[in-house]
């Protein structure tokens, strides 16, 4: 299996902390980071509908950047051995609302057969929050990866 992220409110810190790791470019291709919602559009191809009916922090649109970020990958592995991870969120100081308040992230997967997201309330302050999004993001491979790994 190969790795590869879409990052918007982390800002590259899964990729910086992923290739910490020596012998990290055995099983992580690279990522994209995508802060705004143009290119989340335009590098990913999540759909602007997506965008604008759910907002960029959401389980549509974290499933479409991860989704996104497998196939801008299948040049380099077959996308059945791709993993795609995807962040969004809002980390705050401002930007958030009374549904998607500081803290509110969003992280899917996308894997062959199977994709899932889900929402996370983090606190602190924006750094605090950016790791906390990362380490999580992390946590979600690792489950992922050993579900797919159990003998049936």
């Amino acid at each position: 299996m190969h790795l590869c992220s879409a990052e918007s409110c982390t800002g590259g810190l899964l990729g910086h902390i992923i290739t910490n790791y020596p012998g990290a470019s055995q099983f992580y291709l690279g990522g994209q980071i995508t802060y705004s919602n143009q290119t989340k559009h335009e590098w990913l191809h999540v759909p602007e509908q997506t965008l604008i009916d759910y907002g960029a922090v959401s389980e549509q649109t974290v499933i479409a950047m991860a989704e996104g970020i497998r196939n801008a990958c299948r040049q380099s592995c077959p996308i059945e051995k791709l993993v795609g991870i995807a962040i969004s969120g809002i980390a705050g100081p401002s930007g958030g609302t009374p549904d998607k308040p500081v803290g509110t992230v969003w992280i899917g997967i996308s894997m062959a057969h199977f994709q899932h997201a889900t929402r996370f309330s983090f606190s602190g302050n924006r750094e605090e929050i950016k790791q906390q999004s990362a380490l999580q993001a992390l946590r979600i491979i690792r489950d992922a990866l050993s579900v797919k790994k159990r003998p049936d």
